[in-house]
C-alpha cells in the first residue's frame, strides 16, 4: 500500500474531485492548508510599481507575490494499492498542470500497517475501504 500527499491549488479542487472518480477513485481526504514553496523572487521585483493584488489574481502573479505569504491550497490524501499509484499521479498531474510554479506537489509514501479503529483488526487488502 502506498499514501499519496497532492498539494494543489485551491480553484482546481472540483476539477481534481471530478477527474479522480472518473477515474475510479472517489475515496480520499482533503484538508484547507496554506503554504508556499522554495522558490525566491528577488525582492526589488516589487518596486516596479505593481500591486500584489493585481498580480495574484493569476497563477504566475500568485508566484511572484509569495515571497513572503503563505497561499491557501489544498492537501488531498489517499491510500491506494500499490498498483493504483501511477495512475493516480497522472490523474492528479493532468487535471493541476497548468504548467506554472505553484501548481502543485505530490508526494508518495509506503503504509507499512493500518488498523480498523472500529474493532481493531489488522487491515490487509486495501480493497475492503
Amino acid at each position: 500500500m502506498k499514501e499519496i500527499i497532492a498539494v494543489i491549488r485551491s480553484n482546481k479542487l472540483s476539477r481534481t474531485k471530478r477527474a479522480l472518480s472518473d477515474a475510479g477513485f472517489p475515496a480520499y481526504t482533503c484538508r484547507k492548508v496554506m503554504g508556499r514553496g522554495k522558490k525566491v523572487i528577488d525582492p526589488t521585483f516589487f518596486q516596479l510599481g505593481i500591486e500584489e493584488e493585481e498580480l495574484s489574481s493569476t497563477p504566475v502573479g500568485e508566484f511572484l507575490t509569495s515571497v513572503s505569504r503563505l497561499i491557501s491550497k489544498r492537501l488531498i490524501t489517499m491510500i491506494v494499492a500499490d498498483e493504483h499509484v501511477m495512475t493516480i499521479v497522472d490523474t492528479l498531474i493532468e487535471a493541476n498542470s497548468e504548467g506554472n510554479p505553484g501548481d502543485g506537489k505530490i508526494f508518495v509514501l509506503p503504509v507499512i500497517e493500518d488498523y480498523r479503529i472500529r474493532d481493531g483488526a489488522k487491515e490487509t487488502d486495501i480493497d475492503e475501504y
